[in-house]
């Protein structure tokens, strides 16, 4: 019987298939929040070691560099290619930088070439709207206007977004808080990938293929390739199409991760490349590992709890990663990795490239967010396992502080944001 949620024994089989389709609707839903949190993680950092020009810069081609390849990707698994407007308008629904609910996103189609959408309420510049208008200008046009196209052109390089009107708000309060219309234009000149796109494409995680699973009778759509709803939410799919978009919206996160160290690597060098991707690993990583342990309402924090985290945390995308957990005792676990595409990559641009510390500061970050008297030990790998690690609970020793690095993303509005479930669809 699917889990609806984690609350029962520790299962160290378990993945996601194992889970019902209301809780791969929640995992799914955080699984895009993440996207947000990685920004939230590794901008600060990117502006304080760079400047405010790098920042906005490395955001630019971070998108750039990793949404024509996840948006094609998306269409694959769920059956919607097109190059019309109803396509883009789809990939949007299912696109980490259009979280549901956070980024409250509604939508018009209109014809084939024209629509619009528009955002009652946007989580990021609820987010950005207290540091001042120049930093609002920044997202919301600098940024903004560039990715957008960028994210049409996976679809069709003639596609346009073009804002009716956006922020900094006049009057303040002003709802929506932008509105913006997508058109295709045969005549218009077509918009090309930046440089970035192709060398993130060239990564195995870019070129990696999922198995999808076989469908069962529990309800749902088995993909998207009817008629445009604008009402869209996972809900509505079937439990087998809940798990490839799950597996899909983690290697979303992981091709922006990419994008954004080989951005910072570009302009800084590889080893700030390292510092940034590591400083962004552990903020996100860590309120990632306290949001899942609310939303599939693990309560304890033993080490059942700790390993329960590992399986389902953003650091390992099923198919890119191998993971295995196994709970020695009451106070003891153990996790490794296998021989996996994540540790075979031609560069060190990705979170895998840090597993050479002993232990990575994030690994040990993340199951002391359940537990903060837990600690994190490398261990000598044995069978199939390239890297292992054991977590130890000592109730007797002193728990450990939060890292610095996550301090701002956990005083962020993202970080707090709550999502309400939808009905089930048959």
């Amino acid at each position: 019987m699917p889990m609806d949620d984690y609350s029962g024994p520790f299962d160290p089989a378990a993945t996601l298939a194992g889970f019902s389709r209301r809780a791969l609707a929640v995992l799914g839903r955080e699984y895009m929040l993440f996207g947000h949190l990685l920004n939230r993680a590794a901008l600060p950092s990117v502006h304080m070691k760079l400047g405010a020009a790098a920042r906005e810069a490395v955001a630019i081609e971070e998108w750039m560099g990793a949404s024509p390849i996840y948006t094609r990707r998306m269409q694959r698994a769920m059956r919607f290619a097109g190059d019309d407007v109803a396509t883009i308008m789809k990939g949007l629904q299912l696109d980490v930088g259009f979280a549901h609910q956070y980024m409250d996103v509604r939508y018009e189609l209109e014809s084939p070439r024209h629509g619009f959408f528009w955002l009652p309420s946007c989580g990021a510049l609820l987010e950005v709207e207290p540091f001042g208008e120049e930093a609002v200008f920044s997202m919301c046009h600098s940024i903004e206007d560039p990715t957008f196209d960028a994210t049409a052109v996976a679809t069709n390089p003639r596609a346009r977004c073009r804002p009716i009107h956006r922020p900094p708000r006049q009057p303040a309060d002003r709802v929506p808080h932008c509105r913006w219309e997508i058109s295709i234009d045969p005549e218009a000149e077509p918009v090309a990938e930046i440089a970035l796109t192709q060398r993130v494409r060239a990564s195995r995680l870019a070129g990696l293929e999922l198995t999808p699973l076989p469908e069962d009778d529990a309800g749902g759509r088995r993909d998207y390739s009817g008629p445009f709803d604008p009402d869209f939410h996972l809900e509505v799919l079937s439990h087998a199409a809940l798990v490839r978009v799950c597996s899909e919206l983690l290697i979303q996160n992981h091709l922006l991760i990419r994008a954004l160290m080989l951005t910072v690597a570009d302009r800084a060098g590889a080893a700030v490349a390292r510092d940034i991707g590591r400083t962004q690993w552990i903020g996100a990583g860590v309120v990632a590992a306290s949001r899942l342990r609310e939303a599939l309402r693990i309560s304890s924090d033993g080490m059942d709890a700790i390993l329960k985290v590992l399986q389902l945390h953003p650091t390992f995308p099923p198919g890119y990663t191998r993971l295995g957990v196994e709970l020695l005792s009451p106070a003891r676990g153990r996790f490794w990795l296998e021989d996996c595409e994540a540790l075979h990559e031609a560069d060190t641009c990705t979170w895998f490239a840090l597993l050479d510390e002993a232990p990575p500061p994030a690994l040990e970050a993340i199951v002391q967010a359940v537990n903060p008297q837990a600690r994190c030990i490398a261990a000598r790998p044995t069978g199939a396992a390239r890297f292992a690690w054991d977590v130890v609970v000592d109730a007797a020793g002193a728990p450990a502080p939060e890292p610095p690095e996550v301090l701002f993303v956990r005083s962020s509005g993202t970080a707090r944001f709550a999502f309400k479930a939808h009905a089930l669809s048959d």
